[in-house]
């Protein structure tokens, strides 16, 4: 593709938004995307920047100067800066600051100053703010003259002489009132804001409790220092629920997406939990074989195995994904252990029965129909595993449900209890309750 090619395309992709913009440049060659990055206006291309993965922001920061990488950053939103320079090596971050303006290199700083994981990072010091004194047509003209480098217009901020946030007017009540009207007279003094050493997990559970599209961040002094818009947590809230969905997959969480994770971390964070898994696992041969005397008297036993540790694991999986959950979106706590238990005690006895029911049904089926010879026994190796069912099915439930609850009591993350785990433990203890029914009801019978 030659450069006038390029710049007919570009034409056609300026009226798109920058996501879309960012796609298209993506698909293209290394070459090709470099020349298409370049031809965009000067303001284009910090919006089209934020919205390219990791590896192709550092592919065009590679071919761009420290200059041309600096110019780009001044027009940037300050979030947006800040979640790229986390990714920027040390050189490349001293370097690209040291070349922007004045007040910019002040914000980024200021910025880069908080705690990694803080909501601090992710706020924009661009917003309107006013005093309670002013009247309603100050505080409009104070929009005018402002409001173009503000990040939204969705609320006004009422500040005191120390700069402490006091309140917060939604523009639209402010549109309605007279010009002559004070700011002081629409207030309530009734508002909700984010600390800057709050967490982003913190945050995000604000937002979703006061369902705000944006919302102030102030010091611990109460002092107004800026605002985090939806769009930054909804990016937040979608990095975090992929860490868990990886964790409760059975894998440590990646730092970068799938498709630009190398292959050998992708395969070195699988194998430290397949391994883990897979010794673990290991017991379940142990406890076959310390039951190898039962097994070898009555082999039917042994067809029902995978039935019986696959039922327990399941049944596990499904309660550890329901309340790890339930645990994420803050509809459970530490402090409802006991309910849940009482709860999945009755839904683990209720499913057992349904499926030991069916195991039951199945066994005797199979052996009136003549599609399989149980022996003289059938009946008695129908009822073990019918109540290894239900109890499998039960204990199964029961750890799924309760180590959530554990590891959070530690501590720890509760998406960590993930599924594999869970199902490796019932698999291993599952076997111990199977032979141990099957010894009480086939004691000198077949065994």
């Amino acid at each position: 593709m030659n450069q006038l090619s390029t710049e007919i395309n570009l034409k056609d992709l300026r009226h798109k938004h920058p996501n879309d913009i960012a796609e298209t440049i993506t698909e293209l060659n290394a070459k090709e995307r470099i020349l298409a990055f370049l031809l965009l206006p000067g303001d284009m291309k910090a919006e089209v920047f934020t919205y390219f993965n990791h590896a192709v922001q550092e592919e065009i920061l590679k071919e761009l100067g420290s200059r041309e990488t600096a110019a780009m950053l001044e027009t940037m939103a300050p979030d947006d800066r800040t979640q790229i320079f986390e990714n920027f090596p040390d050189l490349l971050i001293k370097e690209s600051i040291n070349f922007l303006s004045p007040e910019e290199k002040s914000i980024a700083l200021n910025l880069l100053g908080y705690p990694e994981k803080s909501i601090a990072r992710l706020m924009t010091p661009y917003y309107i703010q006013a005093k309670k004194g002013w009247t309603i047509k100050k505080a409009l003209d104070n929009i005018k003259r402002y409001g173009k480098k503000a990040e939204t217009l969705n609320h006004i901020y009422i500040v005191d002489k120390e700069n402490k946030l006091i309140d917060d007017i939604r523009i639209g009540k402010l549109l309605m009132a007279d010009d002559d009207q004070t700011i002081e007279s629409l207030m309530d003094y009734e508002f909700v804001s984010l600390t800057t050493t709050m967490s982003r997990e913190e945050a995000i559970e604000q937002f979703n409790k006061y369902d705000r599209a944006v919302m102030p961040v102030v010091s611990e002094a109460g002092v107004l220092v800026g605002i985090v818009t939806f769009d930054d947590i909804f990016d937040e809230i979608e990095r975090r629920d992929t860490e868990d969905i990886q964790k409760f997959g059975g894998l440590e969480a990646l730092e970068l997406s799938y498709t630009e994770t190398p292959l050998m971390t992708l395969v070195r964070k699988r194998a430290s939990v397949l391994l883990i898994l897979f010794l673990g696992e290991m017991l379940t041969a142990s406890a076959m074989g310390f039951f190898e005397e039962e097994i070898a008297q009555a082999v039917v036993l042994a067809l029902f195995i995978p039935l019986i540790i696959s039922s327990g694991g399941n049944s596990g999986s499904q309660a550890a994904t329901l309340i790890v959950r339930a645990m994420a979106i803050k509809e459970l706590g530490v402090k409802d252990w006991w309910y849940v238990m009482r709860k999945e005690v009755l839904s683990g006895v209720l499913l057992g029965l349904i499926l030991g029911a069916v195991g039951f049904l199945r066994i005797f089926v199979w052996q009136q129909a003549g599609f399989y010879d149980y022996g003289e026994y059938a009946m008695l190796i129908g009822l073990t595993v019918g109540f290894s069912l239900i109890g499998i099915v039960l204990w199964g439930t029961l750890s799924g449900s309760m180590i959530p609850f554990l590891l959070q009591k530690l501590g720890l993350d509760p998406a960590t209890s993930s599924a594999p785990f869970v199902a490796t433990l019932v698999d291993v203890t599952g076997l111990i309750i199977y032979f141990t029914i099957a010894a009480s009801i086939l004691r000198g019978t077949l065994l």
